[in-house]
């Protein structure tokens, strides 16, 4: 779409990125005639309501974080001539990312990971004080512009109290990065604060180690490992990482969510406590590399700092005299008659003087509301995750921090101990007003059968055949074109044991279920097992267009799209080397795991 002008205003010059949802393009704002980023949801997605609805959250998510380090949303709309486009603009970072630069370096000293990182959890924490998470963060959504300022991008798969319902198991494979994804997004498809914290451990390791921590021949081998294998120490990898890094890794990729920080914001406070400790004359880092916004000097000073030099004269009513060179001295000079114009001039001024007031009053009162609503009592207090605690653990747990809690239901599980929450309203991460009430959904343990009929004791005389004992029957719905977790979650708190397995499928949107075994309708005794197939969406895909991307850039985009990736090189490549050719073409349709030939010149 080079060369096209979007929604009448943004002109696009070149590509920039290219993913299995969209393209990034850099553009001209024709109105205000300045760099911006549009990105483009491809053409075939455009006629799915779910992922329309996925790419406009995107854009409500980061317009709704103001941060220095997240890339700002400045528009969002369909495009109403021309080729038909839903497009997000952003502002232009003009930079690389940090999978560039870790390609580029292959691993990051101590110092380095702290400067890059601390603004990506200033950031971070600023949207989890808001009850947005990213659920995305990956090396290539973290920007680095070239004058040093680090920003996070990409919040399409964020979610928040007003931005819509966790996405399925399967579809955050699918158009997440699975590397990335945290074993409860993985086994359950619900994610948190807490879900971040797992992410960003990944990508420290990965930047310590130059290594991901996991490696698989399928996303759901990876899948895999990332909810039955720890994330090994980095120190096991590089023995030179300092201890309290080592440690902070460990606990920000523990598989039990409770284990990890329980948001960013305390990430942040420990990343300090250990830039501080590499450091001692610092008492919180300085980041070289991530600018601070100057300071707004008063009066006439000049940018440089220096102060305004004093003239030696001074000016009195109409009158301009010579500064006297002992201030002790008082000067006397007869002040001319204000004028009438001078006086409404002073009069003027005082309203001003008044109007300024009373708007600063104002400012600060509105100020003092948003820190109330964002930061101070009224943003309520963030839950702590109480699956897996005893009742009372739970409702201890929430007394300590003022709130109060409900059993709303008993239910059977059969993988939960009786006596112990499953789940809880609102969940972990989730806000409540000092006071509120968190509803507890307790386990009772598995269904017991029903009691045996009692048999007859055969005597010498009487012979009775024996009744065979029976057990509780349950009816079975269908969950065919249902989501995914709703069967699982519905079929497992009946009693049933869910085998959940995957398949490609045209016509059932990605997270949806395909079949049931047995089908619907039909009933079955608690503790059988019921297999449920999810879809992974298509079994084809269409080839993006990422010529002009770098290598790394390409086989990425390629790879989210389970495509294998195959490179060609013509002539001499140097690292800045691009996508000239792909075969099959851009826009082809072909099988997952097929073959995708790039040639780089």
């Amino acid at each position: 779409m080079t060369g096209e002008i979007i929604d009448g205003r943004y002109q696009l010059e070149s590509l920039i990125a290219s993913g299995g949802m969209a393209s990034i393009y850099k553009a001209i704002d024709l109105r205000l005639d300045r760099p911006v980023a549009v990105k483009i949801m491809h053409p075939h997605l455009a006629n799915d309501e779910e992922f329309v609805r996925r790419f406009i959250r995107e854009a409500k998510a980061t317009a709704a974080i103001t941060h220095p380090n997240v890339v700002a949303i400045q528009d969002q709309g369909w495009n109403t001539g021309g080729s038909p486009a839903v497009f997000i603009v952003m502002e232009f970072i003009d930079g690389f990312t940090l999978r560039d630069l870790l390609a580029q370096q292959g691993q990051l000293s101590t110092e380095d990971l702290l400067k890059y990182m601390t603004p990506v959890a200033s950031a971070l924490a600023q949207a989890h004080r808001l009850g947005i998470t990213h659920r995305d963060l990956k090396p290539e959504n973290i920007l680095i512009s070239k004058d040093g300022r680090i920003k996070i991008a990409d919040f399409g798969l964020a979610r928040g109290g007003g931005l819509g319902a966790t996405m399925t198991v399967e579809s955050s494979i699918i158009l997440g990065s699975v590397s990335y994804l945290s074993p409860e997004q993985v086994q359950r498809g619900v994610s948190d604060s807490r879900s971040d914290i797992y992410a960003l451990g990944i990508v420290f390791f990965e930047l310590l180690t130059g290594k991901k921590p996991h490696e698989g021949e399928s996303p759901i081998g990876i899948a895999y490992k990332h909810v039955n294998e720890k994330i090994p120490a980095p120190s096991t990898l590089v023995p030179s990482i300092a201890p309290a890094l080592d440690a902070l890794v460990v606990k920000a990729t523990a598989i039990n969510p409770d284990q990890r920080f329980k948001d960013a914001a305390e990430l942040e406070d420990a990343m300090q406590v250990i830039a501080a400790s590499l450091d001692p004359s610092k008492k919180q880092l300085s980041l070289e590399l991530d600018l601070p916004v100057r300071a707004v000097r008063a009066g006439n000073e000049k940018a440089t700092g220096t102060k305004r030099r004093e003239r030696p004269e001074v000016r009195i009513g109409n009158t301009v005299v010579e500064r006297v060179r002992n201030p002790t001295v008082p000067i006397e000079v007869e002040e001319p008659a204000m004028s009438k114009t001078a006086q409404l001039r002073r009069k003027s001024s005082k309203r001003v003087r008044r109007n300024r007031s009373v708007v600063l009053i104002i400012l600060l009162a509105l100020l003092a509301g948003a820190w109330y609503e964002l930061s101070g009592p009224g943003a309520g207090i963030s839950i702590p995750s109480v699956a897996g605690l005893s009742t009372s653990d739970a409702t201890s747990t929430l007394a300590a921090l003022g709130l109060r809690s409900t059993v709303a239901s008993n239910v059977y599980d059969l993988s939960i101990p009786a006596g112990m929450v499953i789940s809880s309203t609102p969940g972990g991460g989730g806000h409540l007003k000092k006071g509120g009430v968190v509803s507890l959904y307790i386990s009772r343990g598995p269904q017991p059968s029903e009691t045996p009929t009692p048999t007859a004791t055969p005597t010498a005389s009487t012979s009775t055949t024996p009744t065979p004992s029976t057990t509780a029957s349950i009816a079975i719905p269908s969950y065919v074109g249902m989501s995914g977790d709703q069967a699982q979650n519905e079929l497992t708190a009946a009693g049933f044991v869910v085998n959940s397995i995957f398949g490609f499928s045209d016509t059932v949107a990605a997270g949806n279920v395909i079949s049931q075994t047995p089908d619907a309708p039909a009933s079955a005794t608690a503790g059988s097992t019921i297999t449920i197939v999810v879809s992974q969406g298509s079994s084809k895909v269409f080839i993006p267009n990422i010529t002009s991307l770098t290598q790394s850039a390409a086989t990425i985009a390629l790879e989210n799209l389970q495509l294998r990736v195959v490179v060609k090189r013509v002539g001499k490549i140097s690292s800045a080397g691009r996508v000239v050719k792909v075969s099959p073409a851009i826009g082809s349709e072909v099988n997952r795991n097929s073959v995708v030939t790039i040639t780089l010149k």
